[in-house]
């Protein structure tokens, strides 16, 4: 049976302190639903960085970060490369068990991330300027949508529902095509069990 997408508002979210104990994130969603910080399939969340520092470490994770406010960061990876990331950049993927740190561009950013453990799951990340419609296909995957600026409606006519900036929608399992449609910036987080593929 499809699954229909569950909202998510600002006051589900549940704040904890970072892995490293250097700030505080904001929990969107995780899998299984119970899971803590260090045994979760998979895991949405935000955080504000405010200075300088590591990232905490995640053995046996992939990671996919994205700029929400702010100026931006320079990440710093082990390898000795940088990469820039700007809130108009796209989401960038690393190993969350490589030792990273971050230098801010010119003060604090709030960043989306997505992580999954390796083996079990992958992931997507599409950040979306949505300017009208377009039509999401069907996916045999969760998938959860962010909202981080202006609003959209799911679906067509009266069976729509709204998705307005600091909401997620959650379609656990098998989605249906769907119509998107509105303004704003959309996260699309597609959540696949690795061996699905």
């Amino acid at each position: 049976m499809p699954s229909s997408p569950v909202l998510l508002k600002p006051s589900d979210y549940r704040r904890m302190p970072w892995k490293n104990g250097l700030g505080e994130t904001i929990e969107i969603a995780v899998f299984p639903p119970d899971a803590g910080i260090g045994d979760f399939d998979w895991r949405i969340s935000m955080a504000t960085v405010a200075s300088d520092g590591p990232f905490s470490l995640f053995p046996g994770i992939e990671r996919t970060l994205s700029v929400l406010t702010g100026e931006g960061l320079t990440l710093h990876r082990s390898d000795g490369t940088r990469q820039d990331l700007r809130v108009d950049s796209t989401p960038y993927a690393f190993p969350a068990d490589e030792q990273v740190s971050a230098t801010l561009v010119n003060g604090a950013i709030a960043d989306l991330n997505v992580m999954t453990r390796r083996g079990r799951f992958v992931h997507r990340v599409e950040r979306l300027l949505l300017d009208g419609g377009i039509t999401m296909p069907s996916r045999q995957n969760t998938v959860l949508l962010f909202c981080l600026e202006g609003q959209a409606r799911l679906g067509q006519g009266d069976t729509s529902v709204p998705l307005v900036a600091g909401e997620s929608r959650l379609c656990d399992g098998a989605c249906p095509s769907t119509a998107l449609s509105g303004q704003g910036i959309i996260f699309i987080i597609d959540l696949v069990v690795a061996n699905s593929i």
